[in-house]
Parts: structure tokens; C-alpha cells; sequence
């Protein structure tokens, strides 16, 4: 069985997904908060609704809401999140456990991760792979940046105009000048 709620946060209606693994999946916010609805649906059609919340769903819950309010100043929230990836291909997999190992406020090339892998030449395909990311934002896909070029892609609502509020949040919340996230996307 998976069950799904969607929830406020300062961006906007969120929702995650969950079974007696772990979180099967999260979204960022889309345009409003039925569109949220209906795309968590879609993602999950026989997932069920409801505001019952086992305690790892509430942390889970607010660890996000405190990562898009700026309000924390390392991962180990977002870390502690058991995350049910069976679903997920093992290339993908291996990606996206590296990607969750990114610091707060920091980035990373979609080289520089192919190469954390030990496969320097796929930068493309660790791309791809982020952009299928089920798990955004506890798994921090918008870390990830083309590599010279700009920011890259981004899949969520918004596009890269959402890649960048998270990235400016996080520099926020870690001290940083927001023009040093900005820059990345001149």
C-alpha cells in the first residue's frame, strides 16, 4: 500500500508518497496546490490519501518544510529520511545517493558527480538521471549544475527559476551571499 499527503510549505503545496519501506516519493510544488494533487495522483495512482502521519512521515514532512523555509543549516534532517528507491533503476540509484551527499549550499558539476562515481564521462547520463529524481527536494537534485555553462536543467515547476530560489534559500540559511548562487545563473 502507498499513501500520499501534500502539505503547505514556503513555497508552496508540496506532496509525499510512502509505503512500509520508506518515502517512495516527494515532489516540489506546481503551479497550485490542485495541480500538486493531481500530479502526486498520477505519480501514484492506486496511493491513498490521508493525514494520518506515522512519526517518519511528520519528520519527513517538516524536514522539508524547514529546507524551504531556509531554516536549516545542514542535511541531517533530509539525511535521516529512509527512502524506499526499489522502484528506482541502479544507475539512477547510485546518482541520486551521491547527489544526497552534497552539502547545503553547495553544488556540484554533473561532471564532478559522474566522477564521484568513478565514470568521469557520464555527465550526460547523470543528468538524465536527475532529472527523473522521484524524491526532489530530499533527494537535492537542484545542487547539481552544468558544468561552466550555468545551472543546467531543472524538471520541477518553474524550471530553473525554482532551481535557483532553492539554491539562493540554501545559501541563505548557510551564511552564504546569495549573489554567490546567483551567479551561477548568469
Amino acid at each position: 500500500m502507498i499513501w500520499l499527503h501534500g502539505f503547505d510549505t514556503a513555497l508552496g503545496r508540496c506532496g509525499i508518497a510512502w509505503n512500509e519501506r520508506g518515502v517512495c516519493g516527494s515532489q516540489l510544488p506546481e503551479a497550485t496546490p490542485s495541480l500538486s494533487r493531481d500530479r502526486l495522483r498520477q505519480r501514484f495512482p492506486t496511493g491513498r490519501e490521508t493525514d494520518q502521519l506515522p512519526p517518519a512521515i511528520t519528520a519527513a514532512v517538516r524536514a522539508v518544510q524547514r529546507l524551504l523555509a531556509g531554516q536549516l543549516s545542514d542535511d541531517l534532517e533530509l539525511l535521516a529520511i529512509v527512502l524506499d528507491d526499489s522502484a528506482v533503476p541502479a544507475f539512477q540509484r547510485q546518482v541520486l545517493a551521491q547527489t544526497r551527499l552534497i552539502p547545503l549550499g553547495q553544488t556540484l558539476s554533473y561532471g564532478e558527480l559522474a566522477a564521484r562515481l568513478g565514470q568521469p564521462g557520464a555527465a550526460r547520463a547523470v543528468g538524465q538521471a536527475e532529472g527523473h529524481n522521484p524524491f526532489a527536494p530530499i533527494v537535492p537534485c537542484h545542487r547539481v549544475l552544468a558544468s561552466g555553462t550555468g545551472a543546467g536543467g531543472f524538471s520541477a515547476y518553474g524550471g530553473l527559476a525554482t532551481k535557483q530560489a532553492l539554491l539562493l534559500i540554501e545559501a541563505r540559511a548557510t551564511g552564504q551571499w546569495a549573489s554567490t548562487q546567483a551567479a551561477l545563473f548568469d
